[in-house]
């Protein structure tokens, strides 16, 4: 199924628009919507930390830059940011409603990303999160990059959900 902005949620649509890139990963847990972010935001294996050196390489190949290699921060759910204009790892918020949804955005000079979390009630106790990625290409080097990570960018984005899930 082809994910469109006119399928996505209202609040997603303006940070949708004009989008070259839309994925929705989708999973449940009990968890709270700040468990879940912790827990997404927690993951990263070493295998994860070694795919950041590998990109290091690749973006110089494409005249861009990588500052550093995020370091695994084991958030907890009282440290995840509310606050639109706050840092979140390499993120800033954009915007955010207790229990409702999350958006963060990281912009560089070849393409914007931005990661949301959007919960929903399930069966019972339980809540569906849907993880969406929105991309937004800058100049010729974000569908060069992006088509080059897109096979990482989703079994990481799918590990990362079901580390968020884990944690209710």
């Amino acid at each position: 199924m082809r994910v469109t902005s006119r399928s996505l949620p209202d609040v997603l649509r303006p940070f949708a628009q004009g989008a070259d890139h839309v994925d929705v990963k989708t999973v449940e847990s009990q968890a709270t919507l700040r468990q879940f972010l912790a827990g997404l935001m927690s993951y990263q294996p070493v295998w994860v930390s070694a795919l950041y050196r590998v990109r290091a390489m690749f973006v110089r190949l494409l005249g861009m830059r990588q500052h550093g290699i995020p370091q695994q921060r084991l958030s907890r759910p009282e440290d995840i940011p509310m606050t639109p204009g706050s840092a979140a790892s390499f993120f800033t918020v954009r915007h955010a409603e207790e229990e409702h949804v999350w958006v963060v955005s990281a912009e560089d000079t070849h393409l914007e990303a931005t990661l949301a979390v959007v919960v929903e009630p399930a069966e019972g106790p339980r809540r569906r999160f849907h993880v969406v990625t929105l991309v937004h290409y800058r100049n010729w080097a974000g569908p060069v990059y992006f088509n080059v990570i897109r096979p990482f960018h989703h079994l990481v984005v799918a590990r990362m959900a079901r580390h968020g899930a884990s944690a209710g």
